[in-house]
């Protein structure tokens, strides 16, 4: 069954080269952890996931750290995957790390901090308008990406995007003067999504800014894009903006891009938003998926409610 593997798997790209590792990977499996080939073949397609994230971000899989490998997992939530699911394409990423430090290909295993998203109902973390507009004061102006940053989280916020479809964002699918941008989501599947004045406007003055930079061949059409490089910004780039913006802010709530999705349909709906209108926003194929933003407005309720119901402001000794 090894070699059958071996001879009709395609090898992700940042693997070719290393066609005696990934059999001595395989023979791991196989004997020494005694895996079926179902649960064999789901390693590997898990481990195609993982390389082809490296391959996305110019990674090599032996310098892999922690934080990478984080960004990895939150790209997985991004793109509608469930928390058990990236527990298990988690669970077969430690195995690979565990057998590349048995092999000594590698010192250190980088999965030894790596945590699983939390499984059952868990409620994503939501910011408030005068948080988001704090991360968004935070950002140094002084620099040539400020206006930049600025632009990404204003579009974030306003659009409620996922990181892959900002990153993939083209001039030629924002339509500014009819307040709409198109998008490009999950299965190539194009939706029109309105954008807010202020998104605008923060855009316009990033493309005065952007008319100074030399773009690369091939990422002309490109919105985002690195000051110093010219090329299209990775999601990497767009998590670590965002994490050094909360700890120079002093933000300790769990915030990556994906927060601000949540932020933006939680927003809409406390501002009476249809929910098939957010539905339709978000580009979730169910309506069940959209749905979990119900159970935020109703905690948020609930909290606003103990907080300042009177019965409750009285246990609390408040006359």
């Amino acid at each position: 069954m090894q070699s059958n593997y071996t001879n009709n798997m395609k090898l992700p790209r940042p693997l070719m080269g290393e066609a005696a590792l990934f059999r001595r990977y395989l023979q791991y499996l196989h004997l020494e952890r005694s895996f079926s080939e179902n649960t064999l073949d789901a390693y590997l397609k898990d481990l195609a996931k993982l390389m082809k994230f490296y391959e996305d971000e110019g990674i090599d899989f032996r310098t892999a750290t922690t934080e990478q490998l984080q960004t990895f997992s939150a790209t997985l939530m991004d793109v509608g995957i469930s928390p058990r699911s990236i527990s298990r394409i988690l669970s077969g990423v430690r195995t690979f790390y565990k057998f590349l430090c048995l092999e000594k290909e590698m010192m250190k295993d980088p999965c030894e901090l790596l945590e699983s998203p939390a499984r059952g109902e868990h409620l994503p973390d939501v910011l408030t308008v005068e948080e988001i507009d704090q991360l968004i004061d935070a950002i140094d102006m002084t620099k040539a990406e400020g206006q930049r940053d600025r632009a990404i989280l204003e579009t974030l916020y306003s659009c409620g995007l996922r990181v892959s479809e900002l990153c993939s964002l083209r001039i030629s699918d924002l339509f500014l003067n009819e307040g709409f941008i198109r998008v490009h989501g999950k299965g190539k599947k194009e939706r029109l999504i309105p954008i807010s004045p202020r998104a605008v406007q923060e855009l316009e003055l990033w493309f005065t800014d952007r008319d100074q930079l030399t773009i690369k061949p091939g990422h002309e059409d490109a919105v985002f894009v690195s000051c110093r490089r010219g090329t299209k910004l990775s999601r990497i780039t767009i998590f670590h903006i965002i994490k050094m913006l909360c700890e120079a802010t002093g933000i300790r709530t769990s915030v990556s891009p994906h927060t601000f999705r949540h932020s933006f349909a939680t927003h809409l709906l406390e501002g009476g938003a249809n929910l098939r209108a957010i539905q339709e926003m978000l580009g979730h194929e169910e309506i069940g998926t959209t749905e979990i933003y119900l159970h935020i407005d109703r905690q948020r309720l609930r909290e606003q409610i103990m907080e300042h119901h009177p019965r409750n402001l009285m246990h609390k000794g408040v006359d």
